[in-house]
């Protein structure tokens, strides 16, 4: 079980690493660079917290995503099981607002299955390593001598 949890982290770690990376980088893709800049434009007009009168500047939005999908990628892959978890925990919420936005954007279903899968395997590996985690709580309780 701990080998197909540890590829499962790190194949979502690196492709979230990659992801942050190219919203960040010019270089390495100059027309996904302006693709995506267009996108974050429409994606800072339905931003979440817009209700509340804060609406993000788009090339500042998209740098934020940017970073935070790269370092919590690099955590899954990288840190200590707690910081796999917190960055679990940031990626799981970032998949949630990115498919809120889809879907105040009124994208198709081709556009939202990405997020979704990724929101799915994120969740995924939440609820194993909690299993795991509650397995070895088990075990370690039954092996402890009784007081009788």
């Amino acid at each position: 079980m701990a080998l197909p949890l540890a590829a499962l982290r790190v194949l979502l770690g690196g492709f979230f690493a990659l992801t942050g990376a190219a919203k960040l980088s010019e270089q390495l893709s100059p027309p996904t660079s302006e693709r995506m800049k267009a996108l974050f434009v429409q994606f800072a007009e339905v931003f979440p917290l817009k209700v509340f009168c804060y609406q993000p500047d788009p090339e500042s939005y998209q740098v934020a995503v940017g970073w935070l999908e790269l370092l919590a990628g690099l955590l899954l892959v990288l840190g200590p099981p707690v910081l796999q978890d917190i960055s679990n925990l940031l990626l799981t919420l970032l998949m949630m607002g990115a498919l809120f936005t889809l879907v105040s954007l009124k994208e198709s279903l081709n556009t939202c299955i990405p997020a979704i899968v990724c929101l799915g395997l994120l969740l995924l590996l939440d609820i194993c390593q909690a299993l795991v985690q509650t397995k070895q709580v088990v075990r370690a309780t039954r092996k402890t001598p009784g007081i009788f």
